[in-house]
């Protein structure tokens, strides 16, 4: 990883504010934040926090989220948690996920074809 995630990219291309929010971390360390709502603990990568560990549901596996484009460390972690739902997932990223699985599942052909991973 240089720094430079898909949500930069984008916001760069399209010069416009992202932020990027992950359900795994791909990089860096951190402590797991508390159990509530909006806890959050800094996500450290060679020394630097590049972003947070979000806990968005009470008793949840928290999320990663990062600034990406014209986002500052602080905002990213305010923007999404205000772009909640009653979902653990913001809102559009539940939307955009919602969909493509179920893209993937119109898509997907009778089991047992050549070139298709069972899942």
């Amino acid at each position: 990883p240089r720094g430079l995630g898909i949500a930069s990219h984008l916001g760069l291309l399209l010069d416009v504010p992202t932020i990027g929010v992950a359900k795994s971390r791909l990089v860096g360390e951190g402590r797991e934040p508390e159990a509530h709502r909006g806890a959050a603990a800094p996500l450290l990568w060679q020394e630097q926090v590049v972003g947070w560990i979000l806990r968005t549901r009470a008793g949840k596996k928290p999320l990663y989220v990062s600034p990406g484009h014209r986002v500052s460390l602080e905002d990213c972690r305010v923007i999404t948690l205000g772009s909640l739902g009653a979902y653990r997932l913001p809102e559009p990223l539940r939307r955009a996920d919602h969909l493509s699985r179920g893209l993937r599942r119109a898509q997907k052909p009778e089991s047992g074809k050549p070139g298709w991973k069972n899942r």
